[in-house]
């Protein structure tokens, strides 16, 4: 079975699962760590390169602040918890979005997180925190907009891999496999650039409810699936007959 090299997961539903309970909604963020950790077990487990988790967006900071506030406690907690385990367990953990917009206590530990795990190899695992898709291209442009003003670049050297280079992940094969958790069927500002060609794929399930046999139907489903990359397909077919040893 073809198993996709980069991941990436919008884990959406926590607010909703503890509402459903009578709970308040930090409860159902507490019990989102949980699939966090399934979700990490599956990738190692099934030998995937690269896992992206949109744990934060630019816009949740517009949340009530009681929330916010609990998810920055459950955020901080999580990092004093976890990153020992995930490096003895070869996980790279990697942040991306805007980080000054976060304590400098919470700034501090996500840079010693990647610090600590920055030379394991097993899984990549970027953590996207205060992190938007139009932001994160509106970065790549001013980087190009510097880069041709200090004489690095010429106008005519700007193309799709230029900016490539200047987004985040930019040292990441894009995500092969988009899965969206919580039912509503949109990829609301994570990863706009990269998603390009991803596979998407949706599910009714809240995410504090994840398992690892929903991940597999997931990867069942990528499986079975035609990537054409605005191809033909018998150009596709074509392609593979050339890779296939005489």
């Amino acid at each position: 079975m073809t198993i996709p090299r980069h991941l990436a997961v919008i884990m959406d539903g926590n607010g909703r699962w503890a509402e459903r309970r009578k709970r308040p909604r930090v409860i159902g963020h507490r019990a989102g760590a949980r699939a966090v950790n399934v979700c990490i077990d599956f990738c190692l487990e099934r030998g995937i390169e690269a896992l992206t988790l949109f744990a934060f967006s630019s816009e949740n900071w517009g949340r009530p602040e009681e929330e916010v506030g609990a998810l920055m406690k459950l955020f901080m907690g999580a990092l004093e918890r976890e990153v020992d385990e995930l490096d003895r367990r070869g996980v790279r953990v990697r942040f991306i979005g805007e980080r000054e917009r976060f304590s400098a206590t919470i700034s501090e530990r996500m840079s010693a997180a990647e610090r600590q795990t920055q030379a394991n190899t097993r899984l990549n695992l970027v953590i996207a925190a205060s992190y938007g898709g139009r932001q994160d291209i509106a970065q790549a442009a001013r980087a190009i907009a510097t880069d041709v003003a200090a004489g690095k670049l010429q106008l005519h050297e700007i193309d799709e891999q230029a900016v490539a280079a200047r987004m985040s992940l930019a040292d990441l094969p894009a995500p092969d496999l988009f899965i969206r958790t919580g039912g509503d069927h949109r990829i609301s500002n994570f990863l706009l650039w990269q998603l390009a060609y991803t596979e998407l794929w949706f599910t009714d399930l809240l995410w504090p409810e994840l398992d690892a046999a929903t991940l597999q139907r997931a990867l069942e489903d990528f499986a079975q699936r035609e990537r054409r990359f605005g191809l033909t397909g018998a150009q596709i077919a074509g392609q593979a007959m050339e890779k296939t040893p005489a």
